[in-house]
């Protein structure tokens, strides 16, 4: 048996993920809470190695709060 559709305004639409950003070494970032830095390690759609200056932090996917620059 097929479900027939949801309006495009019903409030129980499946909601779509945003796509991951995708992080190489040396880029410029931002984080919420640890400021500036810049990518030291990737491990390919896991985490991140990121050197905010005062210490080294492994953020993992989907990276929140983690912006380029």
């Amino acid at each position: 048996m097929k479900h027939p559709r949801s309006p495009s305004s019903s409030p129980f639409q499946e909601r779509v993920a945003p796509p991951v950003e995708v992080f190489a070494l040396d880029d410029r970032v931002t984080h919420d809470r640890y400021g500036l830095g810049s990518i030291v390690g990737v491990e390919r759609d896991i985490a991140v190695l990121v050197d905010f200056s005062s210490e080294q932090v492994r953020i993992v996917s989907p990276f929140p709060k983690l912006t380029k620059l």
